[in-house]
């Protein structure tokens, strides 16, 4: 499989991981129906997604791509859509999140480049 796309498989799986995620928040202990379904479908595309991109990518780097992005879109979801705030640690945090996932993504010689 192309580089290329495993990335958007990649990507794909972030976003479907984002919603659900950001659905689970909504679902109210899983007790709001529509939130719920997204929350469980969202994981199972996310889940899908994810498990095309093992196939081509170490496990490690994979998984530290996967959560680290879904880690700050979902505290920028919080933030920007539902008012949540971040300090300056968080937000220093999130930023070494964005640093490492660049790190390895640019400089790492366990992804074919």
């Amino acid at each position: 499989m192309p580089l290329a796309t495993t990335y958007a498989f990649l990507v794909f799986a972030i976003l479907a991981e984002v919603v659900a995620t950001t659905a689970l928040a909504r679902s109210d202990g899983f007790t709001r129906l529509w939130p719920s379904v997204i929350t469980v479908v969202g994981y199972a595309i996310a889940f899908g997604c994810l498990s095309v991109t093992l196939k081509v990518m170490p496990t490690g780097i994979v998984y530290a791509v996967w959560s680290g992005l879904g880690i700050v879109f979902i505290a920028a979801i919080g933030w920007i859509v539902y008012g949540e705030r971040l300090d300056l640690p968080a937000i220093l945090g999130l930023g070494l999140i964005l640093l490492g996932v660049l790190v390895v993504n640019l400089f790492s010689k366990t992804i074919p480049h």
